[in-house]
């Protein structure tokens, strides 16, 4: 393909060389490069790209992409200088996969929770429905039925527009994408065509990255500060920084809530394990999902299946019929008669979510029994917050490793601990093996008890030091509960 053609859009602070050639592959990996390719050197949070530009010349690469120019400027190489290379690879990366989110409906969703619940439910809903649909999540990726392994949340500029140039090959109309605060501060969606993207909600996570709240909000508001006018806005309106989301952008403004007025109103009629019974603009209608967290993922898919022109019936007929994403509230079955539910609450917000839920679906008799933990090589602020949370709204806590990554998880478990008072460290153990933790929990948990495994939802492994072993919190708790 032609260089010039790639760098359409890209603001050049300085060229060296002819751009009017013919390359092969973009890269950012160094160690993936080979003849003929460009190579955009990036500066991120554990390598500086710039390292590898003698390595990139070494395996005779056609163009260099990088912030800051080389000493040695060597023959027969094209090098670019950008302000940020991050940003130029999403624009390079559009325009090499013939911009493919022009090709079909392509909507954003970001917020600390619920996005994963969200883009699940919308992709259930549009196949329901007979489209042709794809989906980019933290769980997994998906081009219709067909499968795609899924390693982060938001994957980068290359493996994005290669994705949705599949979908769009492939005869898919609507895509569902997330977009974490670190993809959206990456530049990681840069260039892409959004015809809508959601707000959810925002509460304490990601510091370790953003060092501050505030800037964490500002990561969410970039997403609907780029947003064209031809595409809409959807926030929720009873967070207080959902209003936020809005301000300059030019994309049609709409709100959600289940407490305040908005374009969507509804409300939750009934709340029980069974499911939620809701009156959605006058309408009343049961879903099989629990609680009023997953009454607000609910408007969500309603709000954008309404915007991209489905019809209100159809929509809630559909709907109805949806469960959740797997590890997000999800019930395990069992024959002890126990509650055993596997959820992904990570945050300090989720988790007070999920424990307020099943605060207010359980019967008087039963006892709430939680398996809590935290990540290593993460924000630390939120250990004791965690462990603060989980004691307050539970009977019994069992304080456990989650991913301690490179940290020690005593060290981790110290930190939780730190957050819980005199009162509540009575009902609080700590035990580093997460199976044995587990296994601990099922047994404090009598007939008909609530157990709560959360953290790691979805994740089928645990990482420490370094290397990930298999382990799946819904499989632990299925091997127990016999």
């Amino acid at each position: 393909m032609n260089f010039e053609n790639i760098l359409n859009g890209v603001r050049c602070k300085k060229v060296i060389g002819e751009v009017d050639v013919e390359v092969q592959q973009l890269q950012f990996d160094s160690r993936k490069l080979e003849a003929g390719d460009v190579f955009i050197a990036q500066k991120g949070t554990q390598t500086d790209g710039h390292d590898y530009i003698p390595m990139a010349v070494a395996r005779k690469v056609k163009a260099i992409v990088c912030e800051d120019l080389p000493a040695d400027i060597a023959s027969g190489v094209v090098y670019v200088q950008v302000e940020n290379a991050a940003k130029a690879l999403g624009l390079m990366a559009c325009n090499y996969y013939d911009h493919p989110s022009r090709d079909l409906k392509l909507v954003a969703v970001t917020g600390t929770n619920g996005k994963t619940t969200t883009v699940t439910l919308l992709f259930d809903l549009f196949r329901r429905l007979g489209y042709r649909t794809g989906l980019l999540s933290t769980v997994v990726n998906k081009i219709d039925e067909q499968e795609i392994q899924s390693t982060h949340t938001t994957g980068d500029a290359l493996q994005i527009n290669q994705l949705l140039r599949n979908m769009a090959d492939q005869g898919v109309r609507y895509c569902f994408m997330e977009a974490s605060s670190h993809a959206i501060h990456q530049h990681r969606i840069a260039g892409l065509d959004f015809d809508g993207a959601v707000f959810t909600n925002i509460s304490h996570d990601h510091l370790d990255y953003h060092h501050t709240f505030k800037e964490y909000i500002f990561a969410k508001k970039m997403l609907f500060d780029q947003l064209p006018k031809h595409a809409f806005a959807l926030v929720n309106a009873d967070d207080k920084r959902g209003l936020v989301m809005l301000q300059n952008c030019a994309a049609t403004h709409y709100t959600y809530a289940l407490k305040g007025l908005s374009d969507f109103p509804a409300k939750i009629v009934n709340n029980a394990f069974e499911g939620l019974e809701m009156e959605i603009e006058g309408t009343p209608v049961f879903f099989r999902l629990v609680g009023e967290f997953n009454g607000y993922n609910l408007m969500v898919a309603y709000g954008v299946a309404k915007l991209l022109g489905v019809e209100t019936q159809e929509i809630l007929l559909e709907l109805s019929m949806l469960q959740g994403a797997k590890g997000r509230f999800q019930l395990i079955p069992n024959p002890l008669n126990k509650v055993a539910i596997v959820d992904y609450a990570h945050t300090p917000d989720a988790l007070e979510n999920v424990l307020k839920t099943i605060q207010a679906v359980r019967q008087d008799n039963q006892q709430i029994i939680a398996v809590v933990g935290c990540g290593g090589d993460r924000d630390k602020t939120k250990r004791p917050e965690m462990a603060a949370i989980a004691a307050k709204y539970s009977d019994k806590v069992v304080m456990t490793s989650d991913n301690p990554r490179t940290e020690d998880p005593a060290q981790i478990l110290k930190d939780m601990e730190a957050g819980l008072t005199i009162t509540m460290r009575p009902k609080a153990l700590q035990i580093l093996d997460r199976k044995e933790a587990i296994r601990t929990a099922n047994m404090l948990a009598g007939p008909k008890d609530i157990l709560l495994v959360a953290g790691k939802g979805h994740e089928d492994y645990q990482e420490i030091n370094g290397v990930k072993h298999h382990f799946d919190d819904g499989e632990i708790l299925q091997e127990i509960l016999v």
